[in-house]
This record gives C-alpha cells, structure tokens and sequence, in this order.
C-alpha cells in the first residue's frame, strides 16, 4: 500500500482520455488549411501536452506571428465542429479514479488543453468532483515549465516528495523533473516507452488503470527497483 504519495497529477490528452488521433488530424488539418504545410503525424504527436500556440510554433518554427492565431482558430474548428474522430475516456477511467478517491488520494489535472476546452470535457464526461484543483495553457506558461505543476502543489499545501505526476508525454516527464517531483509514464507503444524511460519516471504503464496496482501493491519495491 501507497504509504508516500498523497496527490496524484494528471495529464489530459492521452492520459485520461484517448484524444490524440483527434488532436493530431486537428494539427494537420489546421496547418494544412492555413498555410499549406503538411505536417506528419509523428510531428504533431511530438506537440501534444504544450499550450496550442507553443505546439504551432513549434511545427512551424518560422510563422508569421499573424498566422498563429489564424492556425489557432482552424484548429479548434476542426477539434470541435470538423473531426471525424471522436475522443473517449480510457477504458476503466471513472472506477480507478472512484477507487483513488476512496482511498484518500488528492487529484488533479496539469494539462496544456485551455481552460475552456478542459472544463467542457470534464463537464462532458461527468468528471469535475474527483479533481480538486486544475491548471490549464494560457493560465501558466506551458510544459515542461515547472510553474504549473509548482502552482498545484502549493494550491493545495502539499510538497515535492508527496506527489506524483502521470502523463504520456515528454512534456510531462519534463515538467516532473523540473519540478523535482516523481513521475509515472503511460504508454501502450514500445518505441514511446523507450523515449519516456530516458527522462527517469519510476516505471511506464501500458495502461493508465495499472497505476492502482503500482500504488496499492506495489510501490516501494518498483521504485526502488527503478532507481537503482
């Protein structure tokens, strides 16, 4: 049983909920509509986690300033009116976090989404009351800026060493390090597994429900393991 970690951080996109097929044709779409550019998947996969002005300039590091707000307008009509791909939580979601709640656990959301589309997937998918605080892009400067993640804990009087940050980027596993706090990776892809563990998260997930084993059963012994 989980006897240090007393707030658990989580990412959004990709995390909680399986929306990257829907973030990603909304890049390219948006980048496509506006300036021409074809951008890979693999390209906007990279991005997602930062605030959406930090993913364009991202993959287009020589825009006009002019054309960010034009992309970042074609990007949330694609997400939100033009996307044939559908977001869904991961399955099992509700049951691990209900299970977390029930076992006195803080959470809280650390995402690069705005708050407006945060809040109206929350409210969409019935999740506000199991998160006690959240901090979205363009409320704090975007991952792996530690100011985010900081702000949480300090919101919630907690510390460094009794938290834990769960995401499935690189931006994420950043942020945690910045911040000087453990993390866990999520990733059901070998390849993306390699390049998560390089940034030294106590160990990867395949599946974001797994966390409960590793917090109820197994945690001193995975950490120590890994760091060792």
């Amino acid at each position: 049983m989980n006897d240090k970690y007393k707030l658990l951080v989580f990412d959004w996109d990709g995390t909680l909920i399986d929306s990257i097929e829907q973030i990603v044709f909304s890049l390219q779409s948006a980048s496509k509509s506006v300036c021409g550019d074809t951008i890979s998947e693999q390209a906007a996969r990279s991005v997602i986690g930062l605030g959406l002005r930090e993913a364009i300039e991202t993959l287009h590091p020589a825009i006009q300033p002019t054309l960010i707000e034009k992309i970042a307008a074609a990007y949330k009509q694609h997400y939100l009116y033009e996307n044939p791909v559908q977001p869904k939580l991961f399955n099992g979601v509700t049951d691990m976090l209900d299970e977390l709640i029930e076992y006195g656990f803080k959470l809280a959301i650390a995402t690069g989404k705005s708050r407006a589309g945060l809040d109206r997937s929350l409210k969409e998918y019935a999740l506000e009351h199991y998160f006690v605080t959240t901090r979205c892009a363009g409320e704090n400067p975007s991952k792996p800026n530690p100011e985010m993640l900081v702000g949480i804990i300090s919101d919630l009087h907690s510390t460094a060493e009794q938290t834990l940050m769960i995401g499935d980027s690189e931006h994420d596993l950043k942020m945690a390090n910045n911040a000087r706090v453990d993390a866990i990776a999520v990733t059901d892809d070998k390849q993306q597994a390699i390049t998560l563990m390089q940034h030294q998260p106590l160990m990867c997930l395949d599946k974001i429900t797994d966390l409960s084993h590793f917090l109820f059963h197994n945690n001193a012994t995975l950490s120590l393991t890994i760091n060792t």
